[in-house]
């Protein structure tokens, strides 16, 4: 039996504005965080801070003349986590990279370098190891590209040395976009350059190019070791430079073995970056393995007070979790002219919510792991494109990935923990100068995530809401009724309820998010069931139950 869709008819955003912006203004500037103000007490002991272990080693390039006109206090703040590195110029490069490779930056629109690239470049151009670690959207991708780039050019390589440089990256769509920067910076030079990923790509094709010789390789580590393993005439003999970008997230999906085994294949003799935005044990651990004994480390954030961007304003909202659709879809009605990104924490989440909303002829678009690569890369280049839109997506775009003028993040399922937070929150006020928004969604039980936050250098406000001017029967009763109406999107439900339970079960921080604390009944209502459904969780749940 099929029923009719029903849309829902946005009103005046003047008539039923449901967040209180005016509210959390005021109150920003009367009851500031305790990280905003440090901040402000630190800020002069910050400009005047004096503190460097690898000053020594940095080479006299032009980038040091800018230090040395006044730009930077002295010479010592090149490498400094807490000194301000402004206005040095990639024009300051001159005669210390190719002329082709500057001409390729500038057509990019490039022309201040950001702190990670001014305190790192010197270093890696001289050939030196480097662990390096900036906020996202820091420029970490121009910092370790411009060497890389550099050096095979200057070592002039050709289509018959094989691979010069490897950059390992931990999802498709991140070494995607790498590749597109690559192809930008190429622009002026000859050599080769190649993505070999996952998904749809055919590896015989990749083994033939490999076997032909690209100089330039940007690859998922699987894909990588499959063919350092099987590519009996992979030419990486030759290889000089090995790069690992978003190292912490590589090891937080488990290629450790993976990475090692192809450290231990790769020549000893290279180079080796390391980029990351978070610190972790396994890093550490992996620091150790891939880099040489004193590599040269780079933490441009280390004594920030906020672990965020500057740019973004950062809120909470508390919500019963039978009343969080009502509050995203109104959201998206008031907001649906930005530039929107909403998170869950399964596939199965994203693609019911997104079923539901294209019920409601309230357009927006998904993308997930388990999508094939060619809808992916459809999905992000279509929204990236856009001026607006709204984006229903699981972590694989929380990391790298660079969407150009991302009004809002919303958190609709919180994140395991700070790390996840400020990963996913990156996605928005992206470089420098640039600002955003995040809205992180808490049921009653779930706030004492906000003082993980805090201890995390994490400042959130809380967001207000009128919760009068949400239509709680209409989008209610239109959700039962397509349930109640297609098997399809009935069993969809089932599997998005069950994949939520199964999530909270596994959240990391379990003693906040203890799925024994949800409410069966108001949980399964929020994915249109009068009463929950009955499915096998696969786990030994002991739920609050309330009753009708």
């Amino acid at each position: 039996m099929k029923t009719k869709d029903k849309k829902i008819n946005n009103t005046s955003e003047e008539s039923c504005e449901i967040m209180d912006n005016k509210n959390i203004k005021k109150r920003k500037s009367k009851d500031e965080s305790p990280i905003k103000e440090k901040k402000k007490k630190q800020k002069k002991m910050k400009e005047n801070s004096d503190v460097n272990e690898e000053a020594s080693s940095c080479p006299s390039t032009k980038i040091d003349k800018e230090i040395s006109n006044g730009n930077v206090d002295d010479r010592k703040k090149m490498n400094q986590p807490t000194s301000t590195v402004n206005n040095i110029e990639f024009s300051s490069l001159q005669g210390v990279i190719s002329d082709n490779t500057l001409r390729a930056i500038n057509d990019m629109g490039f022309k201040d370098m950001t702190k990670i690239q001014a305190r790192s470049l010197a270093h890696l151009l001289e050939g030196k190891d480097l662990l390096g670690a900036a906020k996202t959207g820091s420029g970490k991708t121009l910092a370790f590209l411009i060497p890389a780039i550099e050096m095979i050019v200057k070592k002039k390589f050709t289509q018959n040395d094989g691979t010069g440089c490897m950059i390992i990256s931990p999802t498709r769509e991140l070494a995607s976009q790498i590749y597109g920067d690559i192809e930008k910076l190429m622009k002026y030079h000859s050599q080769t350059y190649g993505l070999f990923m996952g998904g749809n790509s055919e590896r015989r094709l990749e083994a033939q190019k490999l076997t032909d010789g690209v100089n330039i390789i940007v690859a998922t580590p699987g894909r990588l070791l499959d063919h350092l393993q099987d590519a009996k005439n992979f030419k990486f003999k030759n290889l000089k430079c090995l790069i690992i970008d978003e190292a912490d997230r590589i090891l937080a999906q488990g290629f450790e073995d993976t990475l090692k085994k192809i450290i231990k294949i790769l020549p000893k003799k290279r180079q080796t970056m390391m980029f990351s935005a978070t610190h972790t044990e396994k890093l550490k651990a992996l620091k150790s393995f891939a880099l040489k004994d004193e590599p040269i480390y780079v933490g441009v954030d280390d004594d920030e007070d906020e672990a965020t961007a500057d740019g973004l304003d950062q809120h909470w909202i508390e919500c019963p979790i039978d009343k969080r659709l009502l509050l995203l879809i109104r959201f998206i009605q008031l907001y649906g002219k930005k530039k929107v990104m909403v998170f869950f924490n399964s596939r199965m989440s994203v693609e019911f919510h997104e079923k539901f909303f294209t019920k409601m002829e309230i357009p927006v678009m998904s993308i997930h792991g388990d999508q094939k690569q060619t809808k992916r890369s459809t999905t992000m280049d279509k929204f990236s494109e856009a001026k607006f839109g709204v984006l229903f997506c699981t972590d694989v775009a929380a990391r790298g990935l660079h969407i150009p003028n991302v009004d809002w993040v919303v958190q609709y399922d919180p994140p395991d923990g700070p790390k996840e937070y400020i990963h996913r929150v990156g996605r928005t006020a992206r470089g420098e100068g640039t600002t955003g928004n995040a809205l992180l969604i808490l049921q009653p039980h779930e706030k004492t995530y906000l003082v993980e936050l805090e201890n995390a250098r994490v400042p959130v406000t809380e967001f207000n809401i009128n919760w009068k001017k949400l239509p709680v029967v209409q989008i209610q009763e239109a959700l039962e009724q397509f349930i109640d109406g297609s098997y399809e999107f009935k069993n969809l439900a089932k599997n998005a309820f069950i994949a939520y339970i199964r999530a909270y079960n596994s959240h990391q921080l379990t003693y906040i998010f203890n799925f024994s604390k949800l409410d069966i009944n108001k949980t399964a209502k929020s994915f249109g069931f009068n009463k929950p459904p009955k499915v096998d969780l696969g786990i030994s749940v002991n739920f609050r139950r309330v009753k009708n």
